[in-house]
């Protein structure tokens, strides 16, 4: 039921952030508005490219980058040769689908949540999740976005989770097992097309 990989040697090199997150958008115009005037994102690029990489497949598209001050990017993919889908871009379930962007204080989260308000978008919280609090709303692509502020208890409160993290899993897994069969098919081995890459 659970796919099981085989066992990798050694200590992997170190993941140091997220150069970006990527998604599908409605209209590039639409998404530039949203991320880079109501949500200040800086716009850092918009290629308008006729290939999809590593396919040679031939195909006229948009993908634009936002950075995030820590230097981190969302990206967005305008392809408007595959807009047939009426359901495509309808509000994701956020356990489905959404992504966190962190801001420096709870007076700067407070200062986004009446700015996104005030251009007329839905905008939830603050919630306390006890190591964070923050706000939610959905862009213009049916995506559900969360700003979020660290409390200052933030580093302890994740240590504390950490030591405790998988136990936890193993009891879960433990728990939900017979749930699961009932509900997932059985997963083969994850298939690589070319190891050497």
């Amino acid at each position: 039921m659970i796919r099981q990989y085989h066992p990798v040697a050694g200590k992997p090199p170190a993941v140091s952030s997220v150069h970006h997150l990527a998604f599908r958008c409605r209209d590039a115009e639409e998404t530039r508005r949203f991320y880079e005037d109501v949500l200040g994102l800086e716009l850092t690029a918009a290629l308008a490219l006729d290939e999809v990489s590593g396919t040679n497949a031939h195909e006229r598209y948009m993908h634009l980058f936002f950075r995030m001050t820590g230097g981190d990017f969302v990206a967005f993919f305008d392809a408007p040769d595959h807009l047939d889908d009426p359901k495509q871009f309808d509000r994701k379930w956020g356990f489905d689908q959404h992504f966190a962007m962190a801001v420096d204080s709870r007076e700067d989260l407070l200062a986004f949540q009446a700015r996104i308000r005030e251009a007329g978008v839905t905008c939830l919280g603050p919630l306390d999740h006890h190591f964070c609090q923050s706000i939610y709303f959905y862009d213009p692509n049916g995506v559900q976005v969360e700003l979020t502020w660290r409390v200052p208890q933030h580093e302890a409160i994740m240590a504390d989770e950490k030591a405790a993290a998988r136990e936890r899993i193993r009891a879960w897994s433990e728990e939900t097992r017979e749930r699961k069969a009932a509900r997932l098919k059985p997963v083969g081995p994850l298939k690589v097309a070319d190891k050497s890459a």
